[in-house]
């Protein structure tokens, strides 16, 4: 064989396996995302699937077990549907009442979801107000005002 044909043949292998190997270690990447309505009532069909989901965290069926490293909780979406959800792993530190949980991993059984990680989102107290009562001269004043002294 020539020179030639030995290193186009090398050099599309080299490549073939930096594709696989990007493929291979990016699963969310080949994953869909399903309302909680959506993924409970196709459970079954989406068993095999990387799933990103996401609804309001329950506070009280907060279970942490800090032995096993296993967090288990409800959430609801405003449908009033309800997901049970394990996670082995950490606690995210903003997990209370009404925080917005997004979810990634698979359904298990009925109405329960393997999560492979949990990310919360702030609530809506923490967003800003609509741009219809922005008033720029009260922004203005606030960018304005001195540093405070310690």
């Amino acid at each position: 064989m020539k020179k030639n044909t030995i290193v186009m043949i090398g050099g599309f292998i080299i490549a073939g396996a930096i594709v696989f190997l990007l493929m291979a270690a990016t699963p969310g990447s080949s994953g869909i995302e399903l309302t909680m309505k959506d993924l409970l009532a196709n459970q079954e069909k989406h068993k095999e699937d990387f799933v990103t989901v996401e609804g309001l965290l329950i506070e009280e069926s907060i279970k942490w077990n800090a032995d096993d490293i296993e967090l288990k909780f409800d959430l609801k979406d405003n449908d009033g549907n309800l997901m049970h959800v394990i996670h082995k792993g950490t606690r995210p530190d903003n997990f209370s009442e009404g925080v917005i949980v997004i979810l990634q991993g698979s359904p298990s059984k009925k109405d329960t979801f393997v999560a492979e990680t949990v990310k919360t989102r702030c609530p809506s107290k923490y967003e800003g107000e609509d741009i219809e009562n922005y008033d720029p001269k009260n922004h203005e004043k606030l960018l304005n005002q001195p540093p405070t002294q310690k």
